[in-house]
């Protein structure tokens, strides 16, 4: 199923993001949690490309078998600026061959070291070049406050005004963790004529020292009411746990009681907080 179709349903959806193994000794365990996931049936799951296209080999078969063996659709994380147009199109090949229908196109972090592609700048690019290919529903990636190169949020929304043009079908958000910031910043993305689905990206806390350091390389703020929690409890994993949970549930109730349909956890190969959020959730994504 193309996401495309399920967006345009009269319903809320929850979907989760799984990540790829680094090495291949490890592939076993991080299928099994993403199996585990996929188990809750959501109304799909992400699964990420890897920093460089590293883990693109395995982003493919991890993809395949949550659809073959659970039948749950997926989006296939692709980033480009690590990739030669070669590699893209033997990747899109690949995802075509198994009948992955949904990719998530990205530009990727630019390596500090090493070699990076100059056949592809931005992410627009790469998006045009996946719509060329054809056959796709693509989604892009957005940045309620802001992308960190951007020199500021309205540069970042013409940016993102790009990417549709494109051919970017939907949004998924950056994590974030105060809803009105979202709030305001679909705002600002309607007065530029920007109306795609947008996907609200939420990020269940269970190590605080984690995400304070994902935080400050992302630039995403954290509210002085999540900061009191993580001082409180970071040094409990079990209470951390608990309550990084029970954040991520209250701004999802939020997120759907104030019209945002579509939410993607960053679950983070964890089945058993995936579990947790939709247990707190059974009732409210039936409606």
């Amino acid at each position: 199923m193309k996401l495309t179709e399920l967006f345009a349903k009269d319903k809320p959806t929850l979907s989760f993001e799984v990540f790829p193994p680094k090495t291949s000794d490890l592939y076993e365990k991080v299928e099994q949690a993403t199996l585990d996931i996929a188990k809750l049936n959501p109304d799909y799951m992400s699964v990420t490309y890897g920093a460089g296209g590293g883990t693109s080999e395995y982003t493919v078969s991890i993809a395949k078998d949550i659809e073959t063996t659970y039948g749950v659709p997926t989006l296939a994380h692709l980033t480009c600026v690590s990739s030669s147009k070669e590699t893209v199109h033997s990747q899109l090949k690949k995802l075509r061959a198994e009948g992955i229908e949904n990719i998530l196109a990205l530009r990727g972090d630019i390596p500090k070291e090493g070699n990076h592609s100059t056949d592809y700048k931005y992410a627009s690019e790469l998006i045009r070049e996946i719509v060329d290919f054809g056959g796709f529903c693509i989604g892009g990636a957005c940045y309620p406050e802001g992308h960190l190169e951007s020199e500021s949020l309205d540069a970042d929304i013409v940016n993102i005004g790009k990417k549709v043009e494109a051919g970017c079908s939907f949004l998924t958000t950056q994590m974030f963790f105060n809803n009105d910031i979202l709030y305001s910043y679909i705002d600002k993305l309607h007065r530029k004529g920007i109306f795609v689905p947008i996907v609200a990206g939420i990020m269940p806390i269970t190590n605080a020292r984690q995400i304070m350091r994902s935080c400050e390389l992302s630039g995403t703020v954290l509210p002085k009411r999540f900061i009191k929690i993580a001082e409180r409890y970071g040094d409990n994993p079990a209470a951390m746990k608990q309550a990084g949970i029970a954040y991520a549930t209250e701004q999802i109730i939020d997120l759907y009681a104030s019209g945002i349909k579509n939410v993607h956890v960053y679950s983070m190969n964890k089945p058993d907080v995936a579990a947790e959020i939709q247990r707190n959730l059974s009732e409210i994504i039936r409606n």
